[in-house]
């Protein structure tokens, strides 16, 4: 079981790796800022003794930064600016008048003698003190520079689904300092489903008794816990949006209740659980879901609304969804913004293409990391910004696999830097892009950043990545195979010349996706894809010397929301692909659930390549040929619960 690793604020660079001086002159920071300035010199942490504030509402902000500082083994007290000169880090107030969207910038100026963090509001100063923990090299260096930086969205969220499978305090809370440090704002706490009611009611106990959940029963968030997880949030500056889903995803309050939401007895109880939680907590909003239901009586969101407005709440809902008021912010999980952003009356989030339990690892970065929020470059006072959701729909063995089957924190920084920094490429792309494409070059970067963040601040926490962003394909084909996926051609061959054959197109990347399986609104690297084919995908890998070297070899990556079927004893998928390694067959895993139809309630072992043992692969001293077989039949599944997903992943772990 994994050991649950606390990344509290004050803890983040408990293990750091010894930095290069050329990591230390270019720090790996993420986001990346807005504008940054490198200068001549070093400050010598070790040698600061004191943290000046220069206007009292940032005392709790410097108290943060003080326990940073320890962590570093830096004691440093909170006081007054020397008159001797001396080392120290002073927080001030500053108008920002330069940065484009003021009320969450910050400026960082770093010189050999001081550190100067500036902020028009508390959260600026917050970020601020994140980027200056980036900064901090293993020798307690930071290079001197100047950075004024702001987001480019207001809204930069990530949610959980603790309704269906339950997550405890302590690692809702790693995520959250995870999040913070990465100066995400939003923590989106979808805590009732159909499986289980997870919010305790003084009034109606009966919802979380556990015969009334199907999972985790008995496990549900005290009002207690409920008050420490939002204080938690607020000390980091992340606002807690709570959903209480109604009138669907309500199987677990029919069940407590013994009515459905949308009946007159419903509807009484829901008023009185929406008084009593807005009494029990101070928070701003309250998502109330409403998607995924069919609408029986037209009075239960006008009501609901207009009670929950009239409590002095903001109301969120999912789009599409029920029958919601303009006054109602809209989360945009499968529409197009046409419609939402064309009413300037309608603020809107986006989640579109944005959960994570649908996505590949490694797919995930590249998507996440080319995406352009809302289809702008930047928030405006009707698109606030976007939400990551992971909504592990499958029951799950442990806790742990919620964020081990999905890649939770590599999408997350992904996250973090186009929320923030802003921009992104039209379009939805599950591609790097051409070699030597600015696409390319720029996710490359990118990428660089993210391994080294990976390895300075995620030792012992699942991390579901490595490095794709030099790997170079070259795609063969197509080849009509008339429907028979067992049919060979000419690079199956044997002593055929690989390098001889006619090259159709070359393609970057560890996951490669073909075709996605919601073409055309993701496109992948075929342009024109045809049913029927096969094509084949070659590269070449060198060794220096004979040896064994872990692959991560997929493909089909399985949403953990769909009640899919498991691989076929002895396949590597339902369409006859392969591998070969210098003309070797490599043999599938064996399947510890080969043929298991599919089947919410039993949790994945060994499907995806990210929770399963590496396949070991015997390389020769040298040049190393690697060819994947790829062929397809019809694009339809078999239902809508086993997608063609048209994909393959080939990658060593130690990033040949």
């Amino acid at each position: 079981m994994l050991i649950i690793l606390l990344l509290s604020i004050d803890m983040l660079y408990a293990q750091v790796p010894k930095l290069k001086e050329d990591q230390r002159a270019t720090p790996s920071l993420i986001p990346l800022p807005q504008h940054m300035e490198r200068k001549s010199g070093v400050f010598e942490l070790k040698n600061c003794r004191l943290i000046v504030v220069q206007d009292d509402q940032f005392i709790p902000e410097a108290k943060l930064l003080q326990k940073a500082l320890i962590s570093q083994g830096i004691e440093a007290k909170i006081g007054k600016l020397p008159v001797d000169g001396s080392p120290c880090i002073i927080i001030a107030r500053d108008e920002m008048l330069d940065a484009e969207f003021k009320d969450e910038a910050y400026r960082l100026e770093v010189s050999p003698n001081r550190i100067t963090i500036k902020g028009l509001h508390k959260n600026g100063v917050f970020y601020g003190i994140q980027t200056l923990k980036q900064l901090i090299s293993v020798d307690k260096e930071l290079q001197s520079c100047e950075i004024v930086d702001w987001p480019a969205f207001s809204w930069r969220g990530y949610m959980v689904d603790v309704g269906r499978n339950f997550q405890s305090l302590a690692m809702l809370k790693q995520q959250i300092d995870v999040m913070a440090a990465y100066k995400l704002n939003i923590f989106h706490f979808h805590a009732t489903e159909d499986i289980a009611w997870r919010l305790e009611s003084k009034r109606y106990p009966q919802l979380t008794a556990p015969e009334t959940m199907l999972r985790n029963k008995g496990d549900f968030y005290t009002v207690e816990q409920m008050k420490d997880l939002i204080a938690y949030c607020k000390e980091r500056h992340i606002t807690l949006v709570p959903e209480i889903d109604m009138p669907g995803h309500s199987e677990a309050f029919k069940r407590a209740m013994k009515t459905e939401m949308q009946s007159d007895t419903g509807l009484v109880i829901v008023k009185n659980l929406i008084r009593e939680f807005i009494k029990t907590y101070n928070l701003p909003y309250l998502h109330i879901g409403a998607d995924e239901v069919k609408i029986t009586n037209a009075n239960f969101l006008p009501e609901v609304t207009k009670l929950i407005e009239q409590l002095g709440k903001k109301i969120i809902g999912w789009e599409p969804g029920g029958n919601f008021t303009e006054s109602t912010l809209r989360q945009l999980w499968m529409e197009g913004a046409t419609k939402i952003s064309k009413n300037k009356n309608i603020q809107y989030v986006d989640s579109r293409h944005l959960y994570l339990n649908h996505m590949d690892p490694l797919e995930s970065v590249v998507t996440i990391f080319n995406r352009k929020i809302s289809n702008l470059d930047k928030g405006n006072a009707n698109a606030l910004g976007g939400v990551i959701c992971n909504w592990p729909d499958r029951n799950i063995h442990k806790q742990e696999d919620a964020l081990i089957q999905n890649p939770v924190y590599p999408a997350m920084l992904a996250f973090s830097e186009r929320s923030w920094k802003g921009g992104g490429i039209p379009g939805w792309m599950a591609k790097i892009g051409q070699p030597e494409s600015t696409e390319a070059i720029g996710f490359s970067e990118f990428e660089n950043r993210l391994m080294k963040h990976k390895q300075r601040y995620f030792s012992g926490l699942p991390f579901p990545y490595t490095t794709q962003a030099g790997i170079t394909w070259k795609l063969i084909g197509p080849f009509a195979n008339g429907g028979d996926l067992t049919a060979s051609f000419e690079p199956e061959a044997a002593h055929v010349n690989l390098d001889s054959l006619p090259l159709a197109l070359e393609v970057m990347g560890g996951t490669i996706v073909l075709r996605h399986w919601w073409t055309p609104q993701v496109t992948g690297v075929l342009d024109k894809p045809q049913e029927n084919t096969t094509w084949y995908a070659y590269r070449k890998i060198w060794a220096d010397a004979d040896e064994s070297k872990d692959f991560w070899i997929g493909f089909n990556n399985m949403s953990r929301s769909y009640a899919s079927n498991s691989p076929e004893k002895g396949t590597w998928d339902n369409r006859k692909s392969n591998v070969y390694v210098n003309g070797v067959l490599i043999d599938p895993p064996v399947w510890k659930q080969a043929g298991l139809s599919g089947n919410m309630e039993i949790p994945l072992i060994d499907e995806g390549y990210e929770f399963r043992a590496a396949t070991k692969i015997a390389l020769k001293h040298g040049w190393n040929e690697v060819l994947i077989k790829l062929p397809i039949a019809s694009f339809k599944g078999a239902d809508w619960k086993n997608p063609q997903k048209w994909m393959f992943t080939f990658v060593a772990l130690d990033a040949l």
